[in-house]
């Protein structure tokens, strides 16, 4: 059993200088970046990999869902884990896992191979996302710098997504599609050098929960493969219906079994704090709306409106200004102002420019219409990252920081898969009630030059895509509503561990 040391919560004196702190901020927020980035980067590469190693239709969504799936599952057993045995070497094992994976894939001769290699990467984005989170409050001490951190940290769950969908293009109209993934490697590997300046956190004394470890992967594997089976084959489906089923009994037994047990995996006491329990719901809820927006402008931008991969990859750079914007006015309000109307205007100004969208149609101006548009939604999706994160976060034991932050990052991830499900099931049913094989009708008559046909199918597509970005407009405005109420009003005193950390100063 690990003793922690007695400065194991004291930032180190290169951090508290707010000189050296530069080393420590790349890293949490170069781990979060290479995480979401990963989210993405394989949707621009699948045709090109289903080409080279002959990938049947069927298997082709794998290479996605495989990491999304063993990186949902395994998130609460990452963060745990981190706690009981310490961040910084779950990280560190974290990232040496992700690093492989990486290289694996990009060797693969076969589709099973990248598959399996997927899935190695995700279980390497289990252990490094919530350890990466965890690490800021032991290594930034309260205030101007933890705020800094937090905010760069939100800012790559937005800002990986587009750039994983601009150089995910790139790469592969350049280098070839084995270069999305050898990405990773130097990416990976300055991460790790860098991970000692990172500061060890108290870890928790305790034994590991074998029983709920088992069903809170369980748990969570069941309901991340019937979100994405949902989106992909309709939420009627038996397989979903049973995989859904399960993940509800699994949970229920989890949660039964945790609040009978004298050490968790899962403490309940981390749901006490209303602050943090608002937190998990609001992350959930915001990721919902603008992330599934990715999914359906990009099928807008290139069946619609014609656009070519590389051209939309780069329509997506004001998303990335916008994050970096809200992401740093987030920074600053949340020194000054409740996290409750921060959250509240960040999702009003999200939902606005996802409602905006719903206004699109067959030959919508980039410039005009969509530029703003997108710039909002981002902004106003940035606002909330601090607060959220802080609220999460900041205000756990510094023995349960770890399994606080997967629980965030397991809101964000489970949002991010929801909306994408939810939000392409709508458009393909409300599409397919206007014009069914719109588009197989759309890439027909582009290719016979039959003007009637391809208008006919794009206004179709189009009906579709803004019933469900209206979807997603609703969902933020509930999403403010429900965080206005349960959210204190009050900015959160600090904790110990911010108080001593202060006291460093």
């Amino acid at each position: 059993m690990t003793t922690p040391s007695r400065t194991s919560a004291r930032p180190p004196a290169d951090v508290q200088s707010s000189r050296g702190f530069l080393v420590p901020m790349l890293v949490v927020s170069g781990g979060q970046l290479l995480i979401v980035l990963n989210d993405v980067i394989a949707n621009v590469g699948l045709p090109a990999i289903q080409a080279d190693l002959g990938m049947s239709p069927a298997a082709m969504p794998w290479v996605v869902n495989a990491y999304i799936l063993l990186f949902g599952a395994l998130l609460l057993f990452g963060g745990r884990l981190g706690d009981q045995y310490g961040r910084r070497r779950l990280l560190r094992i974290g990232l040496v896992v992700f690093i492989a994976g990486a290289l694996i894939a990009g060797l693969s001769t076969s589709g099973t191979m990248v598959i399996l290699a997927r899935a190695l990467q995700g279980v390497g984005a289990a252990l490094t996302a919530p350890n990466v989170l965890a690490s800021i409050n032991s290594t930034f001490p309260a205030g101007k710098q933890r705020n800094t951190a937090l905010a760069l940290y939100g800012a790559m769950s937005g800002l990986g997504v587009a750039v994983g969908l601009l150089v995910g293009g790139v790469l592969t109209g350049t280098l070839g599609w084995n270069w999305m993934f050898y990405l990773n490697i130097p990416i990976g590997l300055l991460l790790l050098a860098g991970t000692r300046s990172l500061v060890e956190a108290e870890r928790h004394q305790g034994r590991i929960d074998i029983a709920g470890a088992v069903l809170g992967t369980g748990a969570m594997a069941s309901l991340v493969y019937a979100i994405t089976r949902g989106g992909e084959h309709g939420w009627a489906d038996p397989t979903t219906l049973a995989f859904l089923a399960a993940a509800a009994i699994l949970l229920l037994v989890f949660l039964v079994v945790q609040s009978k047990m004298k050490d968790p995996m899962l403490p309940l006491r981390v749901f006490r704090n209303r602050n943090r329990a608002g937190a998990y719901v609001g992350m959930l809820m915001v990721s919902f709306g603008p992330l599934g927006m990715f999914y359906l402008l990009n099928l807008y931008l290139q069946y619609v409106l014609d656009f070519d991969p590389l051209q939309t990859g780069l329509a997506w750079l004001p998303f990335a200004v916008g994050i970096v914007l809200g992401a740093g006015i987030s920074a600053k309000l949340a020194a000054a102002i409740a996290p409750r109307w921060i959250i509240g205007a960040g999702m009003l100004i999200a939902a606005g420019g996802l409602f905006s969208l719903t206004f699109i149609g067959t030959s919508t101006s980039y410039w005009g219409h969509l530029l703003p548009a997108i710039l909002a939604t981002a902004f106003g999706f940035a606002l909330n990252f601090v607060p959220l994160t802080s609220a999460a976060v900041t205000s756990a034991a510094p023995a349960d920081t770890g399994i606080a932050s997967a629980l965030l990052n397991a809101g964000q991830q489970i949002g991010t898969a929801l909306g994408m499900a939810v939000t392409s099931s709508i458009a393909v049913a409300v599409t397919a009630g206007d014009l069914p094989d719109a588009l197989a009708r759309l890439t027909q008559g582009r290719r016979d030059g039959d003007s009637t046909i391809v208008a006919e199918a794009s206004e179709a597509l189009v009906h579709g895509y803004t019933a469900a970005l209206a979807v997603g407009a609703i969902s933020l405005v509930v999403a403010a509503v429900v965080t206005a109420i349960v959210v204190n009003g009050a900015k959160p005193a600090p904790t110990a561990s911010d108080q001593l950390a202060n006291d460093a100063i």
